[in-house]
């Protein structure tokens, strides 16, 4: 190490075989990435739920003194983020001698919309198909507002209209919004954008929901990781690296959060 904090990719954990393929195979990308660099990086996979390890325990498990940015991979700043992520990392410094940042969701980015559309393109979107963004919801209204920029970013991409459905939690529910693009759609088709990490529960309640055509999520088991995510992570990392803060703040507004 040459006093570069640590980066910890946190992704929120999943049950299906297929996902955790996935995930963990980008945070091996980004490792990879990293490796060649002039500046040593510590990589670390954490999980916010249902995976071990957890973030206290793969904080713990760095070197005493060794400062660590935690790279929430969601697609946005919800509950999560703002708060679970949080207080890891307040705890991890009140009981440790390391400096803890959570650096910002993954999205919305535009490089993520492009990703998203090449996901419809493979999966042979039409001129005139009507296309939803299908995101696995939140209670928290910075989440449900991220997912909203999502779409629009989508849509300058698309050069189309892209409406939102939620998976759970947040309305419109999926099948409404499903249902709402169809009453649209005329003689075109409906298609899901899936706005979801990897495989997993969520991204098969998306394909239940009624749509014609139902995009891959950003993240497939049997294919090459995305460059895109591997760049917008490190690009979170640079960010969390230089910002300048000085105290903590758990506000709706914050991009990063250091203890």
């Amino acid at each position: 190490m040459s006093g570069a904090p640590a980066l910890v990719a946190a992704s929120h954990g999943t049950s299906h075989p297929d996902g955790q393929r996935a995930v963990a195979a980008l945070v091996r990308a980004v490792a990879a990435k990293v490796a060649g660099s002039a500046v040593a990086v510590t990589v670390r996979e954490a999980f916010v739920d249902v995976q071990r390890p957890d973030v206290p325990q793969t904080l713990g498990g760095l070197d005493a003194g060794v400062d660590a940015i935690v790279v929430p991979l969601l697609l946005s700043a919800g509950y999560h983020v703002r708060v679970d992520l949080a207080r890891e990392a307040r705890d991890a410094r009140e009981t440790g001698d390391r400096r803890v940042t959570i650096a910002d969701a993954l999205g919305p980015d535009p490089r993520i919309a492009r990703l998203l559309a090449r996901r419809l393109a493979e999966a042979r979107l039409a001129s005139d198909d009507m296309v939803v963004l299908a995101a696995a919801g939140s209670t928290d209204a910075n989440a449900i507002d991220n997912c909203r920029v999502a779409a629009e970013q989508l849509a300058q991409v698309l050069d189309r209209p892209v409406s939102v459905g939620f998976v759970s939690a947040a309305f419109p529910r999926l099948a409404d919004a499903v249902n709402e693009a169809r009453r649209r759609a005329g003689e075109g088709r409906v298609v899901l954008a899936t706005y979801l990490l990897a495989p997993g529960y969520f991204a098969e309640l998306a394909g239940s929901a009624g749509a014609d055509l139902v995009a891959q999520p950003l993240l497939r088991a049997d294919d090459a990781v995305p460059s895109e995510l591997v760049e917008v992570i490190l690009d979170r990392y640079s960010a969390a690296c230089n910002a300048d803060v000085s105290t903590p703040s758990q506000t709706a507004s914050d991009a990063v959060t250091t203890w």
